[in-house]
């Protein structure tokens, strides 16, 4: 199954419909593509404690091991203050960074962000990470 960029844009805003973030009210979504075409929804997850929060990028990668997917294509992330359209980049914080580093191919593996009009950038993990830690680091 093949699925454009775009279309992936619009799987991560149906992700970010069911955020939960009632302390920040910043919500996000992501969608993540394996490389077999399967999406896993991913959003926001806040804690009046803080610490247990989890963003949608770790959702969405968390609810694909836990299924046994473990092979990645892209990831469209799309964020932006509740009651907004995500008028705004919004790239991935440093651990899901380092979450990404852990199970994709930095060179190979695209992250999509979206303004929420027709502004899109594309980037490889290896752009957004240029000196990441891997596994690879510990062989």
């Amino acid at each position: 199954m093949h699925m454009t960029n775009r279309e992936l844009l619009e799987e991560a805003k149906k992700a970010r419909l069911r955020s939960y973030a009632p302390y920040s009210k910043f919500q996000v979504g992501a969608a993540l593509l394996t490389k077999e075409g399967k999406v896993y929804h991913g959003c926001n997850i806040e804690n009046a404690s803080y610490t247990p929060t989890n963003c949608a990028e770790r959702t969405a990668f968390f609810k694909a091991i836990s299924e046994g997917d473990m092979e990645f294509a892209k990831i469209a992330i799309v964020g932006g203050k509740e009651g907004t359209s995500a008028d705004d980049l919004c790239a991935p914080c440093g651990v899901c960074r380092q979450v990404m580093m852990e199970f994709c191919d930095s060179e190979k593996f695209q992250i999509i962000l979206s303004d929420g009009k027709d502004n899109m950038k594309v980037m490889s993990l290896k752009e957004i990470m240029p000196y990441g830690f891997s596994p690879s680091n510990l062989k």
